[in-house]
This record gives C-alpha cells, structure tokens and sequence, in this order.
C-alpha cells in the first residue's frame, strides 16, 4: 500500500488557549476552537495569545503521546473581533498590568473600541476604578510594545520568510528589523538567521528599491567561504575567491576586492599571511584553529607534572593484562605518562588497541580519574567494548546543548572544565576543528590528553584537517605503530590495507582468507553485489543481510554508486508484500523494514528504550524503519533497540542504508563489508579512501568490479586538497 506525502491544508478558528511555549525559540502549543471543534496546533508561533483569530497552513501530524494534532507551517493573524474574544485575549496576561477582573471591566465599558482606546486614547481608561492616568498611559505603552514585534513577525513573512526565520531576524534587529532588511536584505545570510544567499537574492530581486550591489558582493563572497567551508576547508587563499564570485554574481576582481575590505574592516572575515600567501577565514573558524595551537602550545610549555615510567610497572602492567608490548607500544605507554601528551597513530593490526589498553592501566595505577570519547556512537561504543570502559561522545563528554540555531554550545569549558586527569580520545581523524578546539578548551590545567587515530584515512566530514597539521607540525610527541603482529598478519584485510598505504597494488587472488576480489564490468557489478547482500553471504556465513552485510560505495552517483544500489537492495532485501505501508518524500520511496540513516543531527526527535527515553538521532545512526503512519504523519524507526519518533518533515533527513558511502562509513566497523569498485569518477578515486572502505571490514571484506580501477584507486596518493591552518600556526613562532 502507498501513502502520499501528507498533504498541505488551511486551518482557521480562535485561539481558546496556549498549553505550552518556549520563549527562546518562539515554539508553541494551543487549543483552537476551529468551527466547534478543539484542534490541538504545534509550530512557531511566536506572540499568539487566547482570543485571537488565526488562519493556519500547514499538515496533520499524529504524536504518539499526545494524539491528533495540525503542525502550522505558516499563520497568519488578526485581533479578535467579539466581545469573548477580545475579553479572553486581554484576560491571557498578555498585557502586563491586565489581569481578568481588569479585562472584564474595559470590555464592559468600550466594548469592540477596546483595541483602539487601549492604543490611542489610553486616557479613556481612567474613567474606570482603579486605573489612574499614570497607570492607564503604562498599559498603553505596553499594549504597543506587545504589537511592535506583531507587526514585524507579519511585514516580515511578506517576504516569504517562515515564523522561525522572522522570530530570529526580531531577536537580532528589534522594531527597525523590516527597515534593516530593506535596506540591507543580505543581513539575512548570516548564520544567526540562517537564510542562503539563493533566497537573500530572490528577496532583494522582489524589492521595489534594490540594495546597494556591495551588499550583494559581500554576501556572495562570504557564500563562497562557506561553501568551502562545507567541503571541509577552514580557510581559502584569497586569489582563489575571484572566479567563483563572477560565476555566482559576474563581480569582477575591483568589486569583489572592495567588498572583501569592508568584511574584514566590519571583522566579518579574518585575513591571515601563512608562508607569504594571504588566506581568508569565516572569525569562529580562524578562532577554532588559533585557539587549537595556543592551547596544544601552552600544554607543550607547561606540561602536567611529569615522573619516569619504571619498566616494572609497565612489566607488572603487561602481566594484568596478559600480553607483551613490542618496542613502540612500550614507548608509547612511556610518552603518555611521562609527557602527558600522546598523539597514537597506526593502521590495522599494529597494536593500537593493546597500547591504549597498557596507557590506561598505568593512568589507574597512578589513579588518574580517566574519561575516554570518541567522535561518534557507534566509535564511542567500540572503543568500550576494546577497552572495558565506558567511553562517551565528544559531545556527550562535553555536556552539549543547542542553541536556537541548532548549533552546539558545550557547557564543558575553560569556565567549566572537565572533572578529569586524563583524556583519551579514540578516532581523531574524525574530528573537526570546532569539535576539537572545544575538546582543548574544556581540558582542566594539568590533564594528559591522548589522541589515538590513523593519519591513513579520510579526514573529518568537517572543516580542518587536525590529525595531520599536528602530526606534520613536527611539535607534538607522535608514536606510529608500523609493525603488524603476527595474529594480524594472518588477516588479508589487515595485509591488504598496508599494502594499499604503501600503494602497493592489494593481492586479489585468494580464495580461503578473508579479503575478497570478484572481477565484473561496470554494469555487472550491482547484480553481483545484490546477489551477495541478499543470498551468498547469508548462506555461506549466516550473515543478516541488515546487521551484518553493509555495502560502502565510493560515490552516491552513477551505476555503482549508493543511490542505484539501494534501489536493487530494498526491491531484493525488502519487497513489496501488500501488508507494508509505503511512502514516498521528495521522489525518495520508504517502506516499512527498510534499513535506514539519519544523514542530518537533529536534537528534537523524540526515542524510547524499554523505561528510558530521550531525545537526540545524529547524522550516521543507521536503524529500521517499524512503522509508517502517513495519516498521522508519524515515522518509527528503531535505531539499537531505541524507537524513535519521526514527523514526516523530519524524515527527510534519513535516507536508505543498504548502501552508504565510503565518507559515512567513517568510524564504523561492520561485519563484512561489500564494496563496487568499478565506474568511479577520477575525482573520487583515490588511496585513502579505499584504504578507509577495507578497513570498515571487521570479518570479511569483498571488492566486486575491476582490477584496473583497484589499480588506480591504489596508486593514486593525491589526496583531495584541504585548505587548513593548525600546522601553521602551531609552528609559526618557532620558524
């Protein structure tokens, strides 16, 4: 059965009463009394009070604890027109120095004049007991400061901005906000809003006056860092900005230079020389870096108070643990406690593990109070079940809440720091320069930090490139472990990721180990991994097909690209049976038993587990999607026993996970892992990320395409140029 997205309807009626609303973000709940009937209405609805008269777009959504209910969209308003209503909306305590008896008693005497006796004859209301001249001229001026922010929530939708939009717009330019933005519609590109410059362009175009064209090359020259900023880069050299500008506005390089200067002299733009070549910053990326390398340099000139490491503790160590550490293992074990500062590196199969393990137990010893984090969940919980103890999410360490703009704001910092000795933080290469300057700031003075990750793969989804700068910057203690012991060594996925990092072509050939190679066409190749997912491997290994099998492409496009072969998997894995509900979301189709991630954070979805429940599903869970309740407008999806909660707007944020791509691999670890390698464009095919695809395999990995491809792919070391500078400034003073 196929459901259709639900559709937009038009709800009017008179507001009975307003059951909940975060002032911070504007979100409301209230009773509409809609033709006799009480509707249950959700949104930003910022200033809406009983009594008023309101017509509503937007759909019907259905929450499990609460019922029915009309999520608004867009509303629009006007005062209440009856003798109820306006006594209902003056009696809401929405006018400071009303209350109901005094509500009453102003209804009583003026009647439907009551709006305009409070806003232009407030001397009228002393005619009533117990409201002076002073006291009356006191409502009115509150009355019109109540409909300052009324009148610019509605001149402001005018021009298509959401309720969401204008109440952040209100909060930043106050009752001059309409007249800011005529002037200047490009204000609206700011995160703080979070218009793009696409929609900041259509609402200037529809303007009778146009801006000035130096807003608009400011806007498009900031777009233009973001945009780069989005690919991973936390600065661009400013020579590299000019093309895009003339191909997104046609400014030329005079334009573009004179916009560039009124950034950087109203500091929305941070210049920086780094080796004689001037670079540009968004400030909070520029402060992220600088704050990274002052306090990785302030740990280096003051370290934690140090002692030597007696090779009998570290013998009495490996006797607790029941292994012998090889050469760079101990000395890694020896830098972290005499240092306190540890970068740990290594590929598969090179001890990293058995490292960490001996560095913890000798921080026990000394008893250290140890907290270990990792990037993501699923890391955080394989870095547990390695080590034995529980790790957390950098964010989750760093107690994160979110602003109005969904962004992270860390209530871990240099005000509040962590109540630890040591930081052990598992996965590093995934780790952003924002995640990771919030990381240094919420360090205690005196705590021992060790960064253990594997400069071989991809670099974070964010901007910066933190794994490498420090390691290239030549400053900061490093142990790489190279050598692959001997029970790795029997694992040709363990062999063949070395060889790859040493691009050396990976042996193909064999049949009886654990690294596969099925040589098909281009065309060929999803038929072969669909047979895999679906038949072979279950039969072969009694693998499930959804929590065992994951298939990791190189790109979402193209034959044998993740979008194609979700298409083959879901219709192989997941047919249609006429009992499974369907739904279909922007061209995408959902249907009830599908695998599925959630590609976006989003902090508000609602989950329950057994007695537990919270809120929270972030960009990379993957689960199963239980239940579609299009009439409702309800998602369930489970992700790792938790059943959470999706409106159908929200699950435009989850995407088929049969296939994922090699980048939203990062962190993971699957079972066997199933990887097309035939027909990849040239831009993605590169070494470390095939390096990063192999090394997702846990048991078993196979790569069904071409040799010549795998050859390509091995050979070519260019990795995808990252503009950054922690490298730069964690060694320009010492130059």
């Amino acid at each position: 059965m196929r459901e259709n997205e639900t559709k937009t309807e038009e709800l009017r009626g008179s507001v009975e009463s307003v059951t909940f609303r975060k002032e911070d973000t504007g979100f409301t709940v209230l009773e509409l009394n809609s033709g006799g009937e009480l509707v249950t209405v959700v949104g930003v609805l910022p200033q809406i009070n009983e009594g008023e008269e309101l017509r509503l777009t937007g759909k019907w959504d259905f929450h499990r604890s609460f019922g029915r209910q009309f999520r608004a969209e867009l509303c629009e308003r006007k005062l209440p027109s009856t003798a109820g209503d306006l006594l209902r909306y003056l009696s809401s305590g929405v006018i400071k120095g009303i209350g109901p008896s005094t509500a009453l008693k102003i209804v009583e005497e003026f009647g439907d004049e009551s709006f305009e006796v409070l806003e232009n004859e407030p001397k009228r209301l002393a005619k009533i007991k117990g409201i002076s001249i002073a006291k009356a001229e006191e409502i009115s001026a509150r009355f019109k400061e109540q409909f300052a922010m009324r009148e610019v929530m509605i001149s402001l939708e005018r021009f298509g901005m959401t309720a969401s939009e204008c109440l952040k717009a209100f909060k930043l330019f106050g009752v001059r906000a309409v007249e800011t933005i005529k002037q200047n519609p490009y204000i609206l590109c700011g995160e703080n809003v979070g218009i793009g410059f696409e929609r900041a362009d259509a609402i200037a175009c529809s303007m009778s006056d146009r801006p000035d064209d130096i807003f608009r090359t400011m806007a498009a020259a900031v777009h233009v860092i973001r945009h780069n900023l989005s690919n991973g880069h936390t600065c661009i050299p400013r020579d590299k900005i000019y093309a895009p500008c003339l191909e997104l506005i046609g400014a030329g390089r005079d334009d573009v230079d004179e916009a560039l200067e009124q950034l950087l002299l109203g500091k929305q733009l941070v210049s920086k020389k780094l080796k004689g070549r001037e670079f540009l910053f968004l400030p909070y990326i520029f402060n992220a870096e600088k704050d990274s390398a002052d306090h990785i340099k302030m740990i280096l000139r003051f370290p934690p108070p140090t002692r030597s490491t007696l090779d009998e503790e570290i013998r009495l160590a490996e006797k607790r643990e029941n292994i012998v550490y090889g050469e760079k293992q101990r000395f890694a074990v020896k830098t972290a406690v005499e240092r306190g500062l540890l970068i740990l590196t290594g590929g598969p199969g090179t001890g990293k593990t058995t490292a960490l393990k001996g560095i913890i137990s000798l921080f026990e010893q000394q008893g250290l109070d140890i907290s270990l984090a990792a990037p993501t969940g699923r890391a955080a919980k394989r870095m547990s079940e390695v080590t034995g103890r529980e790790a957390k999410t950098i964010h989750r360490l760093l107690e994160v809440e979110w602003d109005d703009s969904d962004r992270p704001v860390f209530q871990r910092n240099e005000r509040n720091p962590l109540e630890a000795n040591a930081v052990i933080v598992d996965e590093l290469s995934m780790v952003d320069i924002y995640v990771f300057s919030s990381l240094l700031k919420a360090l205690p003075i005196g705590c021992r930090l060790v960064m253990v990750g594997d400069s071989d793969q991809l670099p974070p989804v964010g901007a910066g490139n933190v794994l490498s700068d420090m390691i290239e910057s030549g400053l900061l203690p490093v142990v790489q472990l190279t050598e692959v012991f001997r029970q790795a060594m029997e694992s040709l996925i363990v062999t063949n990721a070395h060889s790859i990092v040493k691009g050396e072509m990976p042996q193909l050939d064999c049949r009886d180990r654990d690294f596969f190679f099925i040589e098909r066409d281009v065309y060929s190749v999803p038929e072969t991994v669909t047979e895999l997912c679906a038949s072979r491997l279950p039969k072969a290994y009694g693998y499930s097909p959804l929590d065992d099998i994951q298939v990791i492409c190189p790109s979402r496009k193209g034959e044998t690209g993740s979008v194609n072969i979700n298409r083959l998997l879901q219709e192989r894995l997941n047919p249609q049976d006429g009992n499974k509900k369907e739904i279909t979301l922007r061209g995408r189709l959902f249907r009830e038993g599908d695998k599925v991630m959630q590609i976006k954070n989003n902090y508000d979805i609602y989950w329950e587990k057994g007695r537990e429940n919270g809120t929270g599903i972030f960009n990379g869970d993957i689960g199963i999607l239980k239940k579609i309740d299009a009439a409702g407008g309800v998602i369930i999806v489970e992700f790792d026993g938790r059943a959470a909660e999706y409106p159908v707007d929200a699950a435009l944020e989850l995407e088929l996970a049969y296939a994922i791509t090699v980048h939203k691999s990062q962190g993971n670890e699957f079972e066997a892992v199933v990887m097309p390698a035939a027909g990849i464009t040239p831009r993605l095919s590169y070494r470390n990320l095939l390096y990063t695809a192999v090394t997702r395999a846990k048991s078993i990995m196979i790569i069904v395409g071409s040799r010549g491809q795998i050859r390509t792919m091995t050979e070519n070391d260019k990795k995808a140029a990252r503009y950054s500078a922690l490298k730069y400034l964690l060694t320009e003073e010492y130059e």
